[in-house]
């Protein structure tokens, strides 16, 4: 197949386009391919294929495509159509390209999870080449990417409802921010054990209902009680049957630990959506978000008030990460997106030799995340090299979770 770039481009996004296609090469990206219609070979372009080969025209605040599409013509040439393209489906056709642009983006950073499903190139996609399907790409490869599928949806359904204008009036009215990031090292100091990150989840899609007699609010406060640090909340509800409404209504009973939002974030609008319900922290899951859309939304989160805690789940990711400026808390999560295998080693694994040292060396807190169930569990990951941990199956399941603390950690930590 030959290595092409689509033309519907400006010079500068060809460039970083094939920038981007060269660096993902050693990527398997099955979903979909650009390949030569009826093997046209243009023996002589009407003109350079370097030069840009949009015009443009300005439609309430935004440059769109319009008129000159490429076309290919029988004898195999290229010439620019006088015909021109409705402004809606020439919006279509630049936001379809934006998103096939990031797509090789995140192949090039080892990105599996897809924001959506792949899907064809607009009606009006004109030029010499052809989008084909390799395979079918409407069915996700595993838990992670259905979730972002699905709240791709949710989000754009939010968004509707309360734009971000509306959200960003509401944040004068936000209870203020609480120092995630100190309170877990003040408990670290107090205690010499990793501090806990207590969360507060009634399910999840591996292990379903994990307590039928939920209530948020109180399973909150013997977290706070039994002496964790933070607390987490699930927010997402079709899932793990979470709520915002649970993370404020915890907010709002006089729970003092701070609060992480637990969300699949993939749009910086959920960073003040969270905001405005009492959260003092957000979770960015480098899984699911590139680099550039990592540092923008520790950007935001700063602004806010807010701590970023970024989860990577193996060595690719954690590399990522450790080169973005501004990272301060990373989890590492030992569940496997694919299998939902957990496996405690993993964090050993992703602190050990230079990536332990780098870490030191910045001085981030890692956060060790899934499969921690008894003393020995939590000895294994502090030995490794963590500072703090997040759980939750093990604690609200138990009848008593102040309790249940006491017997994760072998000890009371409340004191």
């Amino acid at each position: 197949m030959d290595s092409v770039i689509p033309l519907r481009t400006t010079t500068a996004t060809a460039a970083a386009t094939a920038t981007a296609a060269t660096s993902a090469a050693a990527t398997v990206r099955p979903q979909f391919s650009f390949q030569l219609l009826a093997n046209l070979r243009p023996k002589k372009p009407a003109f350079p294929l370097s030069v840009p080969t949009t015009i443009f025209t300005s439609h309430r605040g935004r440059v769109l495509p319009r008129c000159s599409p490429l076309r290919a013509q029988e004898d195999g040439s290229v010439v620019v159509s006088e015909s021109s393209i409705p402004e809606g489906e020439a919006l279509k056709i630049k936001e379809w390209e934006v998103e096939r642009f990031q797509d090789e983006i995140a192949a090039s950073q080892g990105i599996k999870i897809r924001r959506r499903p792949t899907t064809g190139p607009p009606l009006h996609y004109v030029g010499p080449f052809e989008f084909r399907m390799q395979n079918e790409g409407n069915t996700p490869c595993n838990i992670l990417e259905e979730i972002i599928w699905y709240k791709d949806k949710e989000v754009s359904q939010m968004k509707e409802k309360k734009p971000l204008i509306l959200l960003k009036k509401l944040l004068s009215g936000a209870p203020p921010t609480r120092d995630f990031l100190g309170a877990l090292k003040a408990s670290y100091s107090r205690t010499g054990l990793p501090a806990l990150i207590a969360e507060v989840k009634k399910a999840s899609p591996s292990r379903g209902v994990l307590r039928e007699d939920f209530n948020p609010v109180e399973i909150a406060k013997a977290y706070e009680k039994g002496g964790a640090a933070c607390l987490s909340v699930l927010t997402d509800q079709k899932y793990f049957q979470g709520s915002f409404e649970n993370l404020e209504a915890i907010r709002n009973a006089g729970v003092e630990c701070p609060l992480l939002c637990k969300e699949f974030v993939i749009e910086a609008w959920q960073i003040y959506y969270a905001r405005v319900k009492g959260a003092d922290a957000i979770l960015l899951i480098a899984a699911v978000l590139p680099n550039l859309d990592i540092q923008y939304m520790i950007k935001i989160c700063k602004l806010l008030g807010l701590t970023a805690l970024v989860e990577v789940h193996d060595e690719t990711e954690m590399d990522r990460v450790l080169g973005i400026e501004g990272v301060e808390l990373i989890g590492i999560n030992n569940r496997d997106l694919g299998t939902f295998k957990v496996d405690i080693s993993n964090t050993k694994k992703l602190l050990e030799g230079e990536r332990g040292e780098k870490i030191r060396e910045k001085g981030i807190i890692v956060v060790g995340e899934s499969g921690l169930f008894t003393p020995a569990d939590i000895g294994y990951v502090q030995e490794a090299g963590v500072k703090a941990v997040l759980v939750g199956e093990s604690l609200v399941k138990q009848e008593d979770p102040t309790k249940g603390i006491s017997g994760l950690f072998g000890k009371d930590i409340s004191c």
